[in-house]
């Protein structure tokens, strides 16, 4: 028998750009429920952005383009047939795509030590609108995941 679908909470958009990306972001960057701390660090990054010499420019475009960039299409996901388990490849949902997109852009900034968080959130932002960075490498190797188990395609469920 499948699970009932989860009913999520809704969202409201964030104070400054009135977005609900963005307020998902803040709460995504969150740790201990310091909430006005992520919004220093992500308002900080979108300031950055729009400060940037080479690369700047809206902070919305540049965000909303790199969720787009590091948001996978296809994911594998593990179904067990006769004994035998077979990644089979699973188009990705919407909400989902943007849950990983953003999990996938906040731990690639998370992996820079050294700098401040909003810098490296606004480098890894950057990164990914011009589809390179961590974030787009981890999205193309889930796709070269599914593409590799393209034959077991036939027991998606």
């Amino acid at each position: 028998m499948r699970r009932p679908i989860k009913k999520r909470p809704v969202v409201n958009p964030d104070i400054k750009f009135g977005s609900v990306e963005v307020e998902r972001l803040i709460n995504y960057v969150m740790l201990n429920g310091q909430k006005e701390t992520a919004r220093k660090i992500v308002y900080g990054a979108f300031e950055e952005i729009k400060n940037a010499k080479e690369g700047g420019g809206d902070p919305l475009e540049i965000f909303t383009t790199a969720l787009r960039n590091a948001g996978p299409q296809m994911e594998v996901r593990s179904r067990r047939v006769g004994g035998a388990n077979y990644q089979v490849p699973r188009e990705v949902r919407p909400e989902r795509r943007l849950a990983l997109s953003l999990r996938w852009l906040i731990n690639a900034a998370r992996k820079q030590k050294g700098t401040p968080m909003y810098k490296s959130l606004a480098k890894e932002l950057m990164l990914a609108a011009k589809e390179e960075g961590d974030a787009v490498k981890k999205k193309e190797d889930t796709h070269r995941m599914a593409e590799a188990n393209r034959a077991f395609a036939h027991f998606a469920w």
